[in-house]
């Protein structure tokens, strides 16, 4: 398995896409391991996919664009702007609460820092924002959008260890919220520093602020409706992702009646192709590498390991999140959470950790990678959007990655932030 390792790493060193060296690197395990059948990695590729409860994952993808299409965003910024562009750092303070509140949308970090770069990134300059600031706080922000329901990370980790997807989506209220305000109070000093100017010159008025609220009611009971659902018995996880494409075409349609059939089929449509084949993909080709890892016993073996160094349950919990932040550095958080859960979780339940409260400490770290280089898919979209280059964006990184790492801590050391909600609504 060490040869399969090393193999993984040189081909992200040449820059080979991360599922076509997942893929790779588990051929060749096969390859030394003539007595199993060929055909193994075959149906690998093909049975991984035949999986009911991965069809949330398209679904939700498409309900995401549906959602974009139906003029989503737009009501969400304006919101975000009468909630706190009267602040130092207004336009700032409207990323953080727009990844808030794109959660319910979008899902997607990658997603997030690009459209946010595009929608606020000209008017930061315009307003004397630094370049690389600029970038960093609508990156930084889009962090907080995959932990926010529903995310697709959160259906991959519960349907490969067993885990409560209801659970898990309710469990990311509290982080994401703790992220925003971190950020928030980040952005403020950092505002102040520089003497950046809010957006508006006055707090809105409670008028203004109800106004706004109601256009974007659509979007914000989105997430609730998701979660009454699946609390309810009304949905499983599953049928949860159609019941979502089935809201955004109602709001898009019938209520905001900004979306097209033409716009629908043309835009919405090609743009989750691409984005289903990519996650799919990499899930098919995870399912090659995950063999041999359980045939290698890879995952008892990690269980003896760490647990021979400590069974304290979050020194443990704060030495997997430091392996994910710097795995994270170099593979995709999708590919991460799909090669290693079933590694990692194990571990956590023999020493009496919440799987939920695991899930989100092994999301939030693994998902970092996308905000740091050399790989940051998040970090490579926001600099391409505002034309600044890595060095100013690390530059203006550090205060988001200090207080990003204090919020992992937080969550590792206080699980209540975590498990609050989930106890409240499913007992």
């Amino acid at each position: 398995m060490l040869i399969v390792l090393i193999a993984f790493a040189v081909f992200l060193i040449l820059g080979m896409p991360v599922a076509f060296a997942i893929g790779i690197s588990g051929f060749l395990w096969f390859l030394q391991h003539p007595e199993l059948p060929i055909t193994i990695p075959i149906q690998r590729l093909l049975s991984q996919t035949v999986n009911f409860a991965l069809l949330a994952i398209p679904m939700f993808i498409v309900a995401g664009n549906v959602m974009n299409s139906a003029g989503v965003t737009r009501r969400l910024l304006d919101f975000a702007s009468t909630l706190v562009g009267h602040m130092k750092g207004g336009l700032g303070q409207v990323s953080a609460v727009l990844s808030t509140l794109m959660g319910g949308v979008s899902g997607s970090s990658i997603a997030d820092a690009a459209m946010e770069t595009r929608m606020l990134g000209p008017e930061m300059l315009r307003r004397g924002y630094p370049r690389g600031f600029a970038v960093a706080v609508n990156v930084w922000t889009s962090l907080i959008t995959p932990i926010i329901p529903p995310g697709i990370a959160f259906i991959i980790y519960g349907t490969i260890g067993q885990v409560s997807i209801g659970r898990l989506f309710a469990a990311g209220i509290g982080p994401g919220l703790l992220l925003m305000v971190v950020y928030m109070i980040t952005i403020w000093f950092v505002a102040n520093r520089l003497n950046l100017a809010p957006e508006r010159e006055k707090r809105a008025s409670t008028g203004e602020i109800f106004r706004t609220l109601g256009r974007s009611i659509w979007a914000l009971i989105f997430p609730v409706l998701l979660i009454v659902g699946l609390r309810g018995g009304i949905f499983t996880p599953s049928e949860v992702g159609s019941f979502a494409v089935l809201y955004g075409m109602l709001v898009g349609f019938l209520i905001h009646r900004e979306m097209s059939i033409r716009t629908f089929y043309w835009e919405t449509l090609e743009n989750s192709l691409g984005d289903i084949g990519s996650v799919m993909f990499i899930l098919s080709m995870s399912s090659i590498f995950g063999y041999g890892m359980i045939w290698e016993r890879i995952p008892e073996r990690l269980a003896q390991f760490l647990l021979g160094i400590t069974s304290n349950s979050n020194v443990l919990m704060v030495m997997i999140s430091i392996f994910l932040v710097f795995a994270g550095l170099f593979v995709d958080a999708t590919a991460l959470i799909l090669m290693l859960t079933a590694v990692l979780l194990p571990v956590a339940r023999q020493l009496g950790i919440d799987p939920v409260h695991f899930g989100l400490v092994f999301i939030l770290s693994a998902a970092m990678g996308n905000q740091t280089p050399p790989v940051g898919a998040s970090m490579y979209a926001g600099c391409s959007v505002l034309g600044a280059s890595i060095e100013e964006y690390i530059q203006a990184s550090w205060p988001f990655l200090i207080v990003t790492v204090i919020a992992i801590l937080l969550i590792i050391f206080f699980p209540q932030i975590v498990l609050f909600i989930p106890n409240l609504i499913f007992g």
